[in-house]
């Protein structure tokens, strides 16, 4: 039997799962780039509304890392099913009580406190989601096919996208900006719970994996793997430098773009949806690309290309972006995308070589998040102040500055398997 038919359900259950993660994740992205400012963090200066939106966006990746050393303690001691069910179910709460939380004009203050409690609560969900989904699809591979099964949690990502991005733009073409701004936003935060049942559903009936029963007949669990990864620490560097760029394309090719291009640039907010919405479908060709590639070579080999690429598209990011031309946007996010995918796609086979298996899940996912603090929460909020300053145009080399790190990140690491 083909190994993809072969294991379908583990596939699938990898893939979905991450899927409703990044959903959930990116409806928040995009509700800060249009209408949480006003809504949760009243002022007069649009740009700084917009700021500290972004700000709040920012916490999840804070919060990644935390709940990537809570999951990765459990996956790494009772299993990668059981843990993986936790965060999604976690990550899915916290994302349907935003669809119920008061604005600012309601309750003052509390507004914005509840609105950064629940995106920690989401950042915590997505700290041991990824790692486990890439560890379940890795530790079930067979020969030959690691790079390729590992790339199924990264297709979660462009799926998940264009779920979210996809109903902010029907929800635009349907109600008028006012009702959208009322209450419009609320409904994909609402739908996230119907999504996170089909995840539990796929999840709740698969098993444990291979090389975790292997490991536990070897030798029981670390008491603590956290404490264990101190024997590894130039892995989680390694590691946390290698995923710095997939985060920053991804962030500024989508949230800080979509701010940019309906404030800045002054595009209609269902036109930019509809251009990023075509663009995606480049970020899923990468990771497909990227995963054949790392079965054909090395993942770090294919790691090490994208990063070069990202180095790159840095310098022609900022200019393509503030074209003003549709036609150039569109090149621009479809290339940045396409460059993500070669950046995104090999880390689920990756990251996994870097550690052992006792205390892997602990390892990829704390490197996984913490890389993702400098690249998905910093590099935004840098490119924001750039373009509050007028310098827009030059938010494209913190992609140049993010690859090399990643470049770097790949060149130190030792893998172990």
């Amino acid at each position: 039997m083909h190994p993809l038919r072969q294991h379908a359900r583990i596939l699938t259950a990898s893939l979905v799962g991450t899927a409703v993660e990044f959903y959930d994740f990116y409806i928040y992205a995009t509700a800060a780039a249009l209408v949480f400012g006003p809504l949760f963090f009243p002022s007069s200066d649009p740009t700084t509304q917009v700021m500290l939106s972004f700000m709040s966006f920012g916490i999840a990746f804070f919060a990644r890392p935390v709940g990537a050393i809570a999951f990765g303690h459990f996956g790494d001691r009772i299993g990668r099913k059981s843990t993986l069910v936790a965060s999604l179910m976690l990550m899915g709460g916290s994302t349907l009580l935003i669809a119920f939380l008061p604005t600012y004009a309601m309750v003052g203050w509390v507004a914005p406190a509840l609105l950064c409690l629940l995106r920690f609560g989401q950042g915590f969900g997505l700290g041991g989601e990824w790692g486990g989904a890439a560890l379940l699809a890795v530790e079930n591979a067979p020969k030959g096919w690691t790079a390729r099964f590992g790339a199924a949690p990264q297709l979660g990502a462009p799926v998940g996208f264009l779920a979210a991005n996809g109903l902010f733009l029907l929800l635009g073409l349907w109600r008028t900006d006012a009702e959208f701004n009322a209450w419009g936003w609320r409904l994909p935060f609402l739908f996230s719970a119907v999504l996170v049942m089909i995840g539990l559903w796929v999840r709740l009936r698969i098993g444990e994996t291979p090389a975790f029963k292997a490991a536990l007949d070897k030798a029981p669990p670390h008491a603590v793997p956290l404490w264990e990864l101190r024997r590894h620490l130039g892995a989680l560097l390694a590691g946390s430098a290698g995923v710095i760029a997939c985060f920053a394309i991804f962030y500024l090719a989508t949230a800080y773009a979509l701010a940019q291009g309906t404030t800045t640039f002054g595009h209609s907010r269902e036109t930019f949806l509809a251009v990023q919405l075509g663009a995606n479908s480049f970020l899923a060709l990468g990771i497909v690309l990227a995963a054949i590639h790392a079965d054909r070579a090395t993942p770090g080999r294919t790691l090490l290309l994208g990063a070069i690429a990202t180095v790159v598209l840095g310098l022609a990011f900022g200019p393509g972006l503030s074209s003003g031309s549709l036609v150039i946007i569109f090149m621009t996010l479809a290339a940045a995308l396409l460059v993500m995918g070669f950046v995104y796609g090999p880390l689920g086979s990756w990251l996994p070589t870097l550690f052992p298996v006792g205390v892997r899940y602990s390892g990829i996912s704390v490197a996984f998040n913490a890389g993702g603090i400098v690249g998905g929460a910093l590099t935004p909020l840098a490119a924001q102040w750039l373009s509050g300053h007028d310098m827009g145009a030059q938010a494209g080399l913190l992609l140049s500055a993010a690859g090399l790190v990643t470049l770097l990140g790949v060149l130190a690491a030792r893998p172990k398997a």
